[in-house]
């Protein structure tokens, strides 16, 4: 059965990798927005997220900041089997803007490696693409509930040579050896993390746990840090590629501490493009001991 299931999701990968990216975008969007008008998990947790990391909003605004957020995501939904099935060049055609290259350039220049923080933000399969394409990279990855899909998945990111490495002690041994070197580490930093590698740290002004794997990184091999996302442009016209500097701290070896700037890091950048945020995502629902789950509030944590 599991077997069945990976032929029939890589089938329909193989299928919409055919669109067009102003197709893709458009049936996209039309789910995205189905689904907010739905009344699915998917559009509470948005409507969650958003009132409690931007209260700032009025109902109004937020109420329209959550239909575009869902519409946004959709997007990326349809353009992820583009990104794995196009041709590499035809998939780095649609960066049409840049801003901040300078910076990795600096970064990299006295023989650091450099640790690109790639949240939910953009396209970030996009990103991941373009910064292989550019520099000896690896990557970061939870194998999936699907076993037969790994492989698969390796292939398509690792198409230019970038290094897809699990998240196993085995992993992070290959990645503090790749930056050693002077290479590139790609790590999503925003998901809620399992296990101990974690520290409780403000998200949007509530504490959360969150990774310390890159503070850990930069302290082992005192590589530099940066953070980047693939802005998606209005009309289909393509993406633009940002690379942000990080806020201080992140390295420091108080594990709050350093845990602290890498959200602050990542709000920044959200606060810019904050409709192209994965909101549907629960990274509020680990918070300290006794706290209430915001997506459960009779289940305390």
């Amino acid at each position: 059965m599991s077997k069945f299931k990976y032929f029939v999701i890589a089938g329909l990968l193989r299928m919409a990798g055919w669109l067009p990216l102003a197709g893709a975008q458009r049936i996209g969007k039309s789910l995205g927005l189905l689904l907010w008008k739905l009344p699915t998990k998917s559009r509470q947790v948005t409507d969650i997220n958003l009132s409690i990391c931007l209260p700032e909003l009025s109902d109004s605004v937020r109420r329209e900041m959550s239909r575009e957020s869902m519409a946004q995501t959709g997007m990326t939904m349809l353009e992820v089997p583009l990104m794995w099935e196009w041709p590499v060049d035809k998939c780095l055609g649609l960066i049409k803007e840049t801003e901040g290259l300078e910076l990795i350039d600096e970064a990299l220049s006295g023989g650091e490696g450099l640790i690109l923080l790639a949240p939910h933000l953009g396209n970030w399969e996009l990103a991941g693409l373009f910064f292989s394409s550019r520099y000896k990279m690896a990557a970061l990855y939870s194998p999936p509930n699907m076993p037969e899909f790994e492989n698969y998945m390796i292939k398509v990111r690792g198409r230019l040579g970038s290094e897809l490495v699990r998240g196993d002690r085995r992993g992070l041994a290959r990645l503090a050896s790749i930056l050693r070197e002077g290479g590139v580490a790609g790590i999503l930093p925003d998901q809620s993390p399992r296990g101990k590698g974690n520290a409780f740290a403000p998200f949007f002004g509530m504490e959360v746990k969150t990774m310390t794997l890159a503070s850990k990184l930069i302290q082992r091999t005192g590589a530099n840090v940066l953070i980047t996302y693939a802005a998606r442009l209005p009309d289909a016209r393509g993406f633009r590629i940002v690379v942000r500097k990080t806020e201080p701290g992140l390295g420091d070896k108080d594990p709050v501490a350093a845990t602290t700037a890498m959200n602050l890091s990542i709000e920044h950048c959200v606060r810019e493009i904050p409709e192209q945020y994965q909101w549907e995502y629960k990274r509020l629902r680990h918070r300290p001991p006794g706290e209430i789950n915001p997506y459960n509030p009779d289940r305390v944590c």
